[in-house]
């Protein structure tokens, strides 16, 4: 190819745009380097997770998101872990596009592989890895190719303060006591402010998460009724299996038939 591109050259000059000159161009691009043609890079999230809910309580962290990834609107895969063990003492949680979480957690086992054989009795907490993610982020975003997520990424190690950041698509990252992604910004937050306080225990952590992801399930039509939550407690890392939460749909208004007696066939809706 590089040949022809020469023979081009001295048969054309620089002033003719060759297909060979184009092809080696083309394929010549440096490593790691993006197409430059926006339409190669991801326009819109396809599969997607909701909300996903992080909150600080008296010992730790705990971190809950259900299993639902929508294909669109449609409700396609309903037994999908939004969140992942990262190192030793952190736990990320994801809403947003999924492939883009995957390749994102590619990236920190890959990270947490290179922490582990420098085999200097140090690793890496919750601190650098949400560092690492909002710099990867940003960079992102910068070369105009974003992950299209929100995260939140959570931790405790050993005897340190727990630790709780938001990260999104843009770069955009901030330490809280509590956070929620995607429409439980606008749901569970309102919830978490009137209920969450500093010496929270466990127990009423998870009642309190439970409660917000209740009704971000009544009122987003992309949440699900099973939820999984991650708990950080400066020993150990967990992920729970799915949890059944209970919902009820009987309500009057709802199962009225008000055409009944007009002669159109038809529910309430």
């Amino acid at each position: 190819l590089k040949f022809a591109v020469h023979l081009a050259d001295h048969c054309g000059g620089c002033k003719v745009a060759s297909p060979a000159r184009a092809a080696y161009f083309n394929s010549a691009m440096a490593p790691g380097q993006y197409s430059v043609d926006v339409k190669q890079h991801t326009l819109q999230p396809i599969v997607t997770g909701a909300t996903v809910i992080g909150l600080k309580y008296n010992g730790g962290v705990i971190v809950a998101a259900d299993t639902l990834a929508s294909y669109g609107s449609q409700a396609k895969f309903k037994d999908v872990c939004r969140m992942k063990k990262v190192g030793e003492y952190s736990l990320l949680g994801a809403s947003g596009e999924l492939s883009d979480f995957q390749y994102l957690g590619d990236q920190l086992d890959e990270l947490a592989d290179e922490d582990w054989l420098n085999e200097d009795g140090c690793s890496m907490g919750p601190k650098e890895y949400s560092s690492y993610i909002g710099r990867i982020m940003y960079n992102r975003r910068s070369k105009m190719n974003p992950l299209f997520n929100q995260f939140v990424v959570v931790g405790k190690k050993k005897d340190e303060p727990a630790h709780l950041m938001y990260v999104d698509h843009q770069g955009t990252a901030f330490e809280e006591n509590y956070v929620a992604t995607g429409f439980g910004a606008h749901l569970a937050m309102p919830i978490i402010r009137n209920e969450w306080r500093p010496d929270i225990g466990l127990d009423e952590a998870k009642a309190l998460i439970t409660k917000c992801l209740q009704v971000c399930f009544y009122r987003d039509c992309n949440a699900y009724f099973k939820i999984r939550m991650g708990i950080c407690d400066g020993t150990s890392v967990s992920i729970s299996e799915p949890i059944a939460m209970s919902h009820f749909w009987g309500h009057t208004a709802w199962t009225e038939k008000r055409l009944e007696d007009t002669g159109v066939v038809a529910d309430t809706w």
